[in-house]
């Protein structure tokens, strides 16, 4: 089929663009660095354990981790970059990898997120920016048996630049890691997943949730769900009008009809947990490829359950949430 000439044109510029930016990029720069450990058993529950430092300027491209113990899914992992004394990045090992309820699952996977394997086989390629130094610690949770046999895999690459939805990053744009937990929310309330200043992007979003209800009649339990309903909002540069996400909360999440297909995995999406008898759900949504920029600000929410004409959409129970939202800024 012939390409009309305005096609044409703009592909030919596209391309001029992108070869003149891989020509401006010195590749002498790259260098890719990391580590591994191999069955060996420096996990405390007292204090943290430092898996792996780097000095220098690059970005993290992959963790791995492997080993089963008791609890092993609340393992707290944390990236400190450059300068901080609190890591912006502090996430329980499931919850950091899309899953929650401790779901043991597997294997399932995509390019960014996966389980593979029993107990802590978690893995991500994360791309996590530093212009100094990077340092990544493990902690055991409450209850876990100390020094636990353990394997990681992390690895990164000097100077290696980031891009969200075929954007080049800024050079100063950082990871961050934004955490609601065990939130109760009541029924039609709207709550925020984050509430921050400046500029950057939506990077990805997890969420557990539970509704607290189970209804005597077997015919209307599936209203135990209708938390479900609740759309997600960005309000960008403290507007007050939203940017409405999604149609609903499975709907962000890109299933439809209260999940009622069960898990499921995509590069975009995915269903890590779902139990309908205990109305419970844990699920991940990336925006890598379908970017939500903002500039001065961002509030992130959600809402336990939703209105249509003014009327209650069925009949939502009081949920707990509680979410992760990874937030690239600069």
């Amino acid at each position: 089929m012939k390409q009309p000439p305005l096609l044409i044109a703009m592909t030919l510029a596209l391309s001029v663009a992108f070869a003149a930016h891989a020509d401006d990029f010195d590749m002498s720069k790259l260098k890719t660095f990391g580590t591994i450990g191999k069955q060996v058993a420096p996990l405390s529950r007292e204090q943290e354990s430092e898996l792996f430092h780097y000095e220098g300027k690059g970005c993290l491209t992959h963790m791995w981790f492997g080993g089963a113990w008791k609890g092993c899914e609340k393992t707290r992992l944390r990236v400190y970059v450059d300068d901080e004394s609190v890591a912006s990045i502090d996430m329980e090992l499931f919850l950091g990898h899309g899953i929650g309820f401790g779901d043991d699952s597997a294997p399932w996977g995509t390019e960014r997120i996966g389980k593979t394997g029993a107990g802590a086989t978690v893995y991500d390629t994360y791309r996590i920016p530093f212009g100094k130094h990077v340092r990544v610690t493990a902690q055991l949770a409450e209850g876990s048996p100390e020094h636990p046999p353990f394997w990681w895999i992390i690895r990164g690459t000097e100077n290696l630049p980031v891009s969200i939805g075929g954007v080049q990053l800024p050079d100063t744009a950082r990871l961050h890691l934004y955490k609601l937990e065990n939130h109760t929310a009541r029924p039609l309330e709207e709550f925020a997943l984050c509430d921050v200043p400046g500029d950057g992007a939506l990077y990805q979003v997890t969420m557990a949730a539970k509704g607290l209800r189970v209804l005597s009649d077997e015919k209307a339990r599936w209203k135990d769900l209708s938390f479900l309903e609740g759309c997600m909002r960005a309000y960008i540069g403290g507007s007050q009008k939203p940017l409405m996400l999604s149609s609903g909360t499975e709907d962000y999440f890109l299933g439809t009809y209260y999940f009622n297909r069960g898990r499921y995995a995509t590069p975009v999406a995915g269903l890590t947990h779902f139990d309908k008898a205990m109305n419970e759900f844990s699920a991940y949504r990336f925006h890598e490829d379908d970017p939500v920029f903002f500039k001065n600000g961002l509030r992130l929410t959600s809402r336990c359950g939703e209105e249509l004409d003014g009327k209650m959409l069925h009949d939502a129970p009081e949920t707990n949430y509680t979410t992760y939202v990874w937030l690239y800024q600069w």
